[in-house]
């Protein structure tokens, strides 16, 4: 009897790990489309992908961290903001287009590490601006994800605040992405392309396993790992009120939101939630700007999906609504610049 319990319960957990995405099908994209009146929504992903594997694509405590949080982690103002003009539109890409970094789309693979990029992609723009682009490359997704143990549970989600206190306790090397050779710790976890006939590369594959956390320079080995980290000087939460003035000042942010099962087949507009959308977890991604479309504002975001999805890796999500739990759930950290 207790063979047949166990039995059926991996029939079950195997039933429940394949099940198909039914927020990608075709019908599904139609009714909200019909419904949605600032954005469209698209084939992004093959429908016959798992709710699993979108799933696995998510992990970010950030909205929840946010929420809890004590007020003296949310930064409320800064002697370098005296004087900023904020400007209606705003496009990091345009204002610092020596910084490569900001506009480069990068790929997450099957693993829950958005957190991850979110921060490490922004510290590294901010690197660029900082020193006026005397540093002009990627800081390591790899270390961050495998390394800060206490930012979380690495390809199984992470909090972006600690992994900006671990930026500014333990900082964080350089690393490019996947087999690229490029810094001192590349990303190792492969990318999630879709194929020539649009079927999802990593599709029913299980989710990477952690990574044993590497200290040593495993890319270009000329480099000392001891003396490729970088530091911030700090770690914080910013105030609505708040994030424009920082961007505009150091450079793009870490941006955490709830995602529904619409928001993986957005493509073109201001994503609002559909009404009766259905939670799926929480993301992290990069907020690099600003502006307004058809009177709606929005925020600018690059995400960590490849350059195949969405608005050519980027979204626009609605801003001064708290859409998602967005304009209460970003951080950032000031660069130290010797």
């Amino acid at each position: 009897m207790a063979r047949l319990a166990i039995l059926l319960s991996v029939v079950l957990f195997s039933v429940y790990q394949s099940e198909q995405a039914y927020f990608l099908e075709k019908n599904y994209i139609n009714m909200i489309n019909e419904g949605a009146k600032t954005w469209k929504a698209g084939i992004n992903f093959d429908p016959s992908t798992s709710k699993e594997d979108i799933i696995k694509l998510l992990g970010s405590t950030g909205v929840e961290s946010a929420k809890k949080a004590s007020i003296d982690l949310f930064k409320t103002d800064d002697d370098a903001y005296e004087n900023i003009w904020i400007p209606k539109k705003f496009d990091a890409r345009k204002k610092w287009r020596h910084c490569r970094t900001i506009g480069e789309v990068r790929d997450q693979g099957h693993c829950g590490s958005c957190w991850a990029f979110g921060t490490s992609s922004a510290f590294a723009d901010r690197l660029c601006v900082a020193t006026d682009g005397d540093f002009n490359e990627l800081l390591s997704a790899e270390e961050i994800t495998f390394c800060c143990h206490k930012c979380g549970f690495g390809c199984n989600g992470g909090n972006p605040i600690r992994a900006w206190e671990y930026f500014s306790k333990h900082g964080l090397v350089t690393g490019g992405n996947y087999r690229s050779g490029e810094g001192c710790e590349p990303y190792r976890v492969p990318p999630c392309p879709r194929d020539k006939d649009g079927n999802n590369t990593c599709a029913g594959k299980p989710r990477e396993k952690n990574h044993r956390c590497t200290r040593m320079c495993y890319g270009n080995q000329d480099l000392d790992f001891g003396n490729d980290h970088r530091y911030t000087r700090d770690f914080y939460y910013l105030t609505y009120n708040t994030i424009q003035k920082d961007v505009l000042t150091y450079g793009p942010v870490e941006a955490s939101f709830d995602v529904y099962d619409d928001f993986p087949s957005y493509k073109s507009g201001v994503y609002v939630k559909s009404e009766n959308a259905t939670y799926l977890g929480g993301h992290a991604v990069k907020l690099i700007g600003w502006g307004e479309e058809n009177g709606i504002p929005y925020w600018l975001m690059v995400n960590s999906w490849n350059p195949q999805w969405g608005d050519k890796g980027l979204f626009k999500i609605q801003r001064g609504t708290n859409e998602c739990g967005v304009d209460n759930s970003v951080t950032g950290g000031v660069p130290v610049v010797n």
